[in-house]
């Protein structure tokens, strides 16, 4: 059974706008430039529009970012060689400001929270981090369902809260970021039973592993989704999902129920965004693909979703790197219907 957060998000899910998207087209057919001279910039705000049922939509800044961090059982397998404790010492480094997404924060004005969902170890409180443990670290999802449905809904859940309370608090464009060390095998495995891609095709080389290392992590994503027979999105969540998976799941869909573009950053986010698609497809609406990670899942994901990436740089940090790199430019497709000129305001001549 959803919770009640849970199943009023998924009620508030709608469709983009049509009025908005018609009355942004012609916009852009007014606007002192040639027909379609800024290329995806166009759509990307069109359908900022759609979201937002207005015309011109509201510039989407501030921005927040969100860095969900767990641990997973799936370590035990063999599948990294960084150790566990990493997850935990990289939250004490975002807190710190001192990992790279802090710094890329930092230029684009970007605010950073971190939520304890599931990390192994115990944190104390401090600024800027949400204490929402649903338990310390998944099971290990080769040998035994990673969640239970309970856990997974629990884990949802505070992504929706998170979601609700960074828009309260005064954003208009939500990033998601994640930190989990052996994130990117659960991640392979939902985006293999979502898209039913091939395991081997959707496993990469996550923090930079050796051969023998990236057969071992092939084998358990392999076994992991031909072992798998639930058809219910949260189900398959919980079976081989994470904590920060299912976290990112329920703020995805918050964002699309408050009708706020949320960015997606690599593959964690792109696997989890599957999961939200299928629990509400018209939520892909709000989604925007920040970039193009290295990890071959997150192409896969992102062509299942439809979502072109806004840049390609070869990146494969997570963190929410990618997500926030992409503000300044979804920022400024949406500024271009606030700010430029149309040729009969301008007195400029147009064909």
């Amino acid at each position: 059974m959803l919770t009640e957060a849970f199943s009023g998000t998924l009620a508030a899910i709608r469709p983009l706008d049509d009025e908005a998207i018609a009355a942004a087209r012609a916009l852009q057919a007014r606007l002192t430039k040639p027909a379609g001279s800024l290329g995806a910039l166009e759509m990307l705000a069109v359908r900022m529009a759609g979201l937002a049922g207005a015309c011109p939509p509201p510039i989407p800044q501030p921005a927040a970012l969100a860095i969900f961090a767990g641990d997973h059982g799936v370590h035990a397998q063999g599948v990294t060689p960084w150790p566990q404790e990493v997850t935990a010492q990289m939250v004490a480094n975002f807190l710190a400001g001192g990992a790279v997404v802090n710094a890329f924060a930092r230029q684009c004005g970007a605010s950073v929270t971190v939520v304890d969902v599931g990390v192994k170890a115990t944190l104390d409180p401090a600024d800027g981090l949400e204490l929402r443990k649903v338990r310390p670290g998944t099971r290990d999802l080769s040998v035994e369902p990673a969640m239970t449905r309970e856990e997974a809904l629990q884990a949802i859940e505070v992504g929706i809260d998170v979601a609700q309370k960074l828009v309260d608090g005064g954003a208009k464009m939500l990033l998601t970021g994640d930190m989990g060390i052996a994130n990117t095998t659960p991640s392979a495995a939902l985006i293999a039973a979502f898209t039913h891609a091939d395991p081997a095709s959707v496993t990469g080389l996550g923090t930079g592993i050796d051969s023998e290392t990236h057969a071992r992590k092939v084998a358990v994503v392999t076994s992991a989704v031909v072992g798998l027979h639930a058809e219910d999105p949260v189900d398959i969540l919980a079976a081989v999902g994470g904590l920060e998976h299912a976290a990112l799941v329920g703020y995805i869909l918050r964002a699309a129920a408050l009708r706020v573009p949320v960015v997606i950053d690599g593959v964690i986010a792109a696997s989890a965004a599957l999961a939200a698609a299928a629990l509400a497809p018209a939520s892909t609406s709000a989604m925007i693909a920040g970039h193009r990670s290295a990890e071959p899942g997150a192409g896969v994901a992102l062509g299942y979703l439809e979502l072109e990436p806004l840049v390609d740089l070869g990146l494969r940090l997570g963190e929410g790197t990618g997500a926030v790199l992409a503000l300044p430019i979804v920022a400024s497709a949406v500024r271009v219907l606030h700010e430029v000129a149309t040729f009969d305001s301008a007195g400029v001549a147009h064909k």
